[in-house]
């Protein structure tokens, strides 16, 4: 075997879950080859450079080996080589998500019972007076 669909490919690598949700992403432009926007019909062979973007993350290989059946993990990672530019961009990503604070952080925690009515009061009383 000299070479494989792209879609077959990325799926036996473990990128994607489905073959079908390969076809999809490289179909959506997430996928290229050599620099090149492909259909997931386009067979690649050992050397070719990939870019694959999944949601907020980017990879940049180099495909070593190729497989059209979906194996265990650790044979879907023999498949290619990661650029370690790749790898540390990715890092830094993941450790940014990780520090940055989520929506809803800063708003404390869920009022109480006898809180929520008194700001319910509150707010009927503010908006009574707004009227007049």
């Amino acid at each position: 075997m000299d070479q494989v669909r792209i879609d077959k490919w990325l799926w036996a690598a473990r990128f994607f879950k489905t073959r079908g949700a390969a076809a999809t992403a490289v179909l959506g432009g997430r996928v290229h080859v050599n620099g090149e926007r492909v259909k997931p019909s386009k067979p690649i062979r050992a050397g070719d450079h990939l870019e694959v973007t999944k949601g907020t993350e980017r990879w940049t290989l180099r495909v070593t080996q190729l497989a059209e059946r979906r194996g265990p993990a650790s044979v879907a990672q023999t498949l290619y080589t990661e650029s370690h530019e790749s790898r540390a961009a990715r890092e830094q990503q993941a450790l940014q998500r990780r520090l940055a604070r989520t929506p809803g952080d800063d708003l404390g925690a869920r009022p109480t019972k006898q809180a929520r009515r008194r700001l319910d009061a509150l707010r009927r009383g503010q908006g009574n007076s707004r009227r007049d």
